[in-house]
């Protein structure tokens, strides 16, 4: 959450700078620099990816050697388990914001303006990354545990016998 809205930042403030810089961009002059954008989004991306990437990949063979098969076991079923309760608080969480905002802009509770949709927005800002970002990313953090797991086990059997 933190990185997609640090990477968020950046970009608005590159596009911010294009605007500057480039004046035709706003008249249809003069095109915008993509390549610059897209260069921010995928290196704060992929910076952004490296811890959870270690940690997906340390924390199973470190529980695998240092316990064992049956805490390792222990290990992935809570992490599935707790990842399922995330994942799937993230995505409806982050959903129900976003059609709450759908929902006031309709016309309900005041419509477009109203204070109330001015809180839909903030829950929407926050909602969008839960739904897109971080309940599938949980999804793909169990995989990768599960497959290092899969893959070293033969070597933390033998570890421990």
């Amino acid at each position: 959450m933190l990185a997609v809205t640090r990477n968020a930042f950046q970009m608005i403030e590159e596009v911010r700078r294009q605007f500057r810089e480039i004046p035709g961009i706003l008249l249809g002059s003069a095109p915008p620099d993509y390549e610059v954008c897209v260069d921010l989004a995928a290196k704060g991306a992929l910076k952004s990816l490296v811890l959870p990437a270690l940690v997906a990949v340390a924390l199973p063979l470190a529980v695998g050697f240092a316990l064992g098969p049956a805490a390792l076991g222990g290990f992935l079923g809570g992490s599935i388990v707790v990842g399922l309760v995330f994942a799937l608080f993230m995505s409806n969480s982050g959903g129900l914001w976003d059609n709450a905002k759908k929902y006031v802009e309709s016309g309900h509770l005041g419509g477009s303006g109203s204070e109330t949709h001015k809180a839909t927005v903030v829950g929407d800002t926050v909602g969008d990354p839960f739904k897109d970002t971080a309940g599938p990313s949980i999804n793909t953090l169990t995989t990768v545990m599960s497959l290092v797991a899969s893959l070293f086990a033969p070597l933390i059997a033998v570890y421990h016998l």
